[in-house]
């Protein structure tokens, strides 16, 4: 099965590129990346921390039922146009990867249709390959499904 989200990835590079088409306006792809609520509904973490504005720290957390963290990662939000774009530090603690720089695009095709451009720069082609080598593509693409599926419910319920 063909995964709706595509990861440009060229040999030899400390970078990458993710690319989502999602039947929903930009307006909601960006609003289930800045809230809080929808972005546990669908990346399944806790948001200890999120502050939407330029400078503002973010901190996400899954734990298991027993209470032990499982995964915890954290940053700092730069230059945030509401429902266009925004760029994030992102940091996974306890894992050995240096932080990243990641930019966020959200376009418009048309009034029910957008395009997630995520850019994301790593500390080196090595910490890239690693990423990559991890089941990153299959975990972004069942991620972005759920988000598309969870804002869809959101807006038919409101």
């Amino acid at each position: 099965m063909e995964l709706k989200t595509k990861i440009i990835a060229m040999d030899g590079k400390q970078e990458l590129t993710i690319e989502r088409e999602f039947d929903l306006p930009a307006s909601l792809v960006y609003k289930a990346h800045t809230e809080p609520d929808l972005i546990e509904e669908w990346m399944g973490n806790k948001v200890l921390k999120f502050e939407a504005k330029n400078h503002g720290g973010w901190i996400f957390e899954t734990k298991n039922p027993d209470g032990v963290v499982l995964f915890r990662a954290n940053g700092v939000l730069h230059d945030i146009v509401p429902n266009e774009r925004f760029t994030r530090t992102f940091e996974m603690e306890n894992t050995g990867f240096a932080t990243q720089l990641e930019f966020f695009e959200f376009q418009t095709i048309s009034e029910n249709k957008s395009k997630l451009i995520m850019h994301i720069i790593y500390k080196s082609v090595e910490q890239r390959d690693k990423i990559l080598k991890m089941p990153f593509a299959q975990g972004i693409n069942m991620a972005h499904n759920k988000l598309e599926q969870v804002t869809i419910e959101k807006t038919k319920n409101k």
